[in-house]
């Protein structure tokens, strides 16, 4: 009888284990809503069209990134975010939509997914409309192969 007490017990709290972790798990990830926060397409606001992107966070002025950004082989488009807003040398490729933003967006971009170092990578997923979720952890393009 009180074998089956503590079974149910183990039972029980192994569930709000799972539950818990579950939760911890899903909060991880940041969510972005492009109608709360605008990106600019050249002149135009950006309005995004595809289900994934590969996001980059990255810095125009270092040189060694540029040229790994120009190497880079994905067939999810890219949303490339320059930190210095510059952009001297445009990607012209069709897989590639290079957006500028407000230092205050760009703020919160960098607070949002805890960007430490910058070329930074991650892939973003929707989830209804213009609200899209990370979908992947943030890495460093020195650190990705493709």
């Amino acid at each position: 009888m009180i074998g089956r007490l503590f079974a149910s017990f183990f039972g029980a709290a192994m569930i709000a284990a799972s539950f818990a972790y579950y939760n911890y798990k899903f909060a991880e990830f940041k969510f972005i809503n492009f109608s709360e926060w605008t990106l600019y397409e050249s002149r135009d606001i950006f309005t995004p069209q595809a289900e994934k992107y590969l996001v980059i966070v990255y810095n125009s002025k270092d040189k060694n990134s540029f040229e790994k950004l120009q190497k880079i082989e994905n067939s999810t488009p890219i949303l490339l975010i320059d930190y210095y807003q510059t952009l001297e040398k445009p990607i012209l490729d069709k897989n590639v939509t290079e957006v500028k933003t407000g230092t205050d967006t760009m703020l919160k971009i960098i607070q949002r997914f805890n960007i430490y170092e910058v070329p930074s990578i991650f892939f973003i997923k929707r989830e209804s409309g213009n609200l899209y979720k990370q979908d992947s952890d943030i890495y460093k393009l020195d650190n990705l192969e493709f």
